[in-house]
């Protein structure tokens, strides 16, 4: 078996090049009192050897950190890989590095994951909640240790704290509403867990448009779900059908479960969108892929990840005046063929 390679230090390097310690590290760093010749000399044997910065430990020398730790549901999603992509752009533009870890919707997950970043000494914590967490101990707990923290997208109940979210009620009242336009009258809904904000608000925002338009709500049309994706979907659906709760319009706070609700639909034979039409949440890339097109309400992930890192960035720099407790970035309806029908 292959022993593990050591890693070289500066105090390897300073042995090699007789010289101090002190003098390797001011070196590495382009520091004025050290020569040029002395710091080529020192990068070109850095290199030689394979030598790396500890970052790590340089941070705890100095008790701070460039570091930014995103704790985020599901790294695969579109959603949350869009909203990752817009945290590391900001943190890469502003000198910071970003540590990413998830949950997979699991609370007791989050605990660990939260407190092994809290541990790391991160500079803030960007995080979006496990669809089971209702208890938020682990996070106030970082909050009171002075860290910054951010929520970005699923956000907690009980805490006041600094946010970057949407308006999931008004965004699912107009989601509701296209439907309605679209001559609907027997709408059901693919809700998430109920104990988050977020899913919360969607389904209050599809309840008021409803009753904006004299809808009678059938609550049996309503189904929610702790793990909302495609197999739901597609469940859900069948139940609808083969319990003779046949819905004419049909609203998923997430693209995948309404892409599940459209399989169904294929292999049943109803057609989309004159039988059943179809909307869901997020316009994720497969919206386009899907036939017919999904319509969808659009999320801007990666603008409220960019958001979130600035919101980061000002908290934990006292110079700069804090930024608002909440930023509500806009959303709009994205219309394709599944729920856009002739003559309406």
């Amino acid at each position: 078996m292959n022993k593990r390679k050591k890693q070289v230090t500066i105090y390897d390097l300073a042995t090699e090049l007789k010289v101090a310690p002190s003098t390797v590290s001011r070196a590495l760093k382009d520091h004025s009192s050290i020569g040029k010749e002395t710091i080529a000399a020192v990068k070109e044997l850095a290199r030689k050897r394979g030598y790396r910065t500890n970052t790590m430990a340089s941070n705890l020398r100095k008790q701070q950190t460039t570091t930014i730790g995103v704790l985020v549901p599901w790294i695969n999603h579109p959603f949350i890989s869009n909203l990752i992509a817009g945290i590391e752009a900001e943190a890469r533009a502003a000198g910071y590095e970003v540590i990413i870890s998830q949950s997979q919707d699991s609370y007791e997950n989050e605990v660990a994951n939260a407190r092994a970043l809290f541990s790391s000494r991160i500079h803030a914590l960007i995080v979006s909640l496990a669809m089971e967490t209702t208890h938020y101990d682990h996070i106030t707990e970082i909050i009171q240790s002075g860290t910054p923290v951010i929520f970005v997208d699923r956000i907690p109940w009980e805490i006041e704290g600094y946010r970057v979210m949407i308006d999931n009620f008004s965004t699912a009242r107009v989601a509701t509403q296209h439907l309605i336009d679209q001559g609907c009258r027997r709408i059901a809904l693919l809700g998430g867990a109920r104990n988050q904000v977020i899913y919360h608000e969607r389904e209050s925002g599809y309840r008021t448009a409803l009753q904006e338009n004299g809808i009678e709500i059938d609550e049996r049309l309503i189904l929610a779900s702790g793990q909302l994706g495609q197999e739901e979907g597609y469940r859900f659906t069948r139940h609808l059908f083969d319990e003779n709760l046949a819905p004419d319009g049909l609203f998923s706070t997430m693209d995948i479960a309404a892409v599940g609700a459209m399989k169904y639909a294929r292999s049943a034979g109803i057609c989309i969108p004159e039988q059943l039409a179809v909307i869901g949440f997020n316009d994720d890339p497969v919206c386009e892929i899907i036939e017919p097109g999904l319509s969808s309400m659009s999320h801007p992930a990666t603008e409220m990840g960019r958001k979130a890192l600035q919101q980061a960035l000002r908290l934990a720099n006292p110079k700069k005046p804090p930024p608002a407790s909440e930023v509500n970035l806009a959303t709009g309806l994205v219309i394709r063929a599944s729920s856009l029908r002739t003559g309406h």
